[in-house]
């Protein structure tokens, strides 16, 4: 066998450039290498390619075929910015402008998980595999509140990304961002891949002026994350999707080192939700709390209770106004936003472990169901329901009033012609007060003929009216 079949195999350029020296050593000297020599200088070969294996190849190969890009489409009305647009726009004139993001397959059933900001205001979907298979997708559901969106697409033999936990995680581990920033922007579908480490857990971010909502809870990494990034697969070294990529904290736009990711634990809680229920399960515990006073660097400890509704988990565990919270779950409570992060994973039934200062046992309770979800409904009339309110849903939905009656459904073309809409508290019709639903339902139940009905209602924490015209 001539010498230069020897090398048949290498690929590493590295690689070649030693080999290539060896053999020109041994032609210089009129001799080509022995098999002793060859065995020497192939093992550090073999050692060189074993070495490209690291966990960071290994962990994307077993994740990248499951991520997916989510392409978008949006219909808007356009508003007429100028005099000039008013004259020559057509009425009821739209635009269609396209966006994109990531997603993960999590089930080979076709469930995709991705981000609700990524999808939200669509009017089509379509998620594209790596490979470039597309398919359009069912938008099961979504939860606003902690950025979650439940897709599925009806595809047979899908890789599915094999799921972990955010339970032990290491700060300074490996972190594996993978995701399509570039969208439709390249050639090919092929999730792009960026590695960093777990900078820190359990992060609250609050939103800048051009951003909505609060992420809690969160994985913050310094694996680079870009716009398109979002609904990717946050992944460990042993292959695991820890996380959803949701948000970067930037200046420029671009990553700066601080992204974040959705802990996968809860996205899976939320999308079992939305597939079993179609709607997200929070609980309610019946207390409402304030931010502690600081200390004179302006550090606080703790939260303090503010408030608790009569007959809730909360009283029933002997909790009292002005009780200060100092863990609730193991987590430590430095504000109002560590509350809210460990009530948002909170479901029906789960044990609550709070330790209160001066408190020398943890004070345990049982979450329930929102009282507004077991509440009983009254028919207003055609398309409208109410609930009464009771301290318990005060509390839970943020009302001014201690009573009334809430507008739990309403269809739209009531709203529409009625002006009132869902989450609103009729407190009074004409001189009638209206202290819960049966009030209302027999206020109506009453009318004869036709007239015009004043309501006094409360709408987002104020008091204002409006009018229905009835015919009987």
């Amino acid at each position: 066998m001539p010498p230069a079949q020897r090398f048949d195999r290498v690929s590493h350029p590295s690689a070649i450039h030693a080999a290539t020296l060896v053999l020109l050593g041994a032609l210089a000297t009129g001799c080509a290498p022995d098999s002793t020599d060859a065995q020497e200088f192939r093992a550090p070969l073999q050692d060189l390619d074993d070495s490209r294996l690291t966990a960071i190849v290994r962990a994307t190969a077993r994740v990248a075929p499951a991520v997916v890009s989510v392409n978008v489409l949006r219909t808007q009305n356009v508003r007429p910015r100028s005099s000039w647009d008013r004259r020559y726009l057509p009425p009821g004139a739209q635009q269609r402008s396209a966006g994109f993001g990531s997603g993960v397959i999590v089930s080979e059933n076709g469930i995709v998980i991705t981000n609700h900001h990524v999808i939200t205001g669509a009017s089509q979907i379509q998620v594209t595999l790596p490979g470039g298979r597309d398919a359009d997708a069912e938008l099961i559901g979504t939860d606003p509140v902690a950025d979650i969106a439940v897709l599925r697409i009806r595809v047979e033999d899908l890789p599915v990304a094999p799921i972990g936990t955010v339970e032990g995680l290491m700060i300074g581990e490996w972190a594996i961002a993978i995701g399509n920033p570039l969208g439709n922007y390249v050639g090919d579908s092929e999730p792009t891949v960026t590695a960093g480490v777990i900078s820190a857990v359990n992060r609250n971010i609050t939103p800048s002026s051009d951003e909505e909502g609060f992420y809690f809870g969160m994985i913050q990494t310094d694996a680079a994350i870009n716009p398109g990034n979002s609904g990717g697969a946050l992944v460990n070294a042993a292959g695991e999707v820890i996380g959803i990529n949701a948000s970067i904290i930037s200046r420029s736009g671009g990553s700066e080192g601080l992204g974040f990711a959705i802990p996968i634990d809860r996205a899976l809680q939320i999308a079992e939700d939305l597939l079993r229920h179609g709607e997200v399960l929070r609980a309610f515990v019946g207390l409402d709390i304030a931010a502690a006073e600081a200390d004179a660097w302006g550090r606080r400890r703790g939260v303090r209770v503010a408030r608790i509704a009569a007959g809730s988990p909360a009283a029933a565990a002997g909790l009292t106004e002005n009780d200060m919270l100092l863990e609730a779950n193991g987590h430590a409570l430095a504000g109002p936003l560590d509350w809210e992060g460990v009530l948002l994973d909170l479901r029906a039934g789960d044990a609550l472990n709070l330790r209160v200062e001066g408190r020398a046992r943890e004070v345990l309770l049982s979450a329930v169901a929102y009282p507004s979800v077991t509440a009983e409904r009254v028919t207003l009339f055609r398309d409208v329901q109410l609930i009464s309110v009771t301290p318990q849903i005060q509390l839970e939905r943020g009302l001014v009033s201690g009573d009334g009656a809430l507008i739990d459904n309403i269809s739209t073309e009531i709203t529409s012609r009625l002006g009132l809409r869902r989450g609103d508290v009729i407190m009074q019709m004409n001189r009638t007060r209206i202290r819960n639903a049966d009030d209302a339902a027999q206020f109506f139940d009453s009318l004869r003929g036709e007239g015009r009905i004043v309501l006094y209602i409360e709408r987002d924490g104020s008091y204002g009216t409006t009018n229905l015209y009835w015919r009987g």
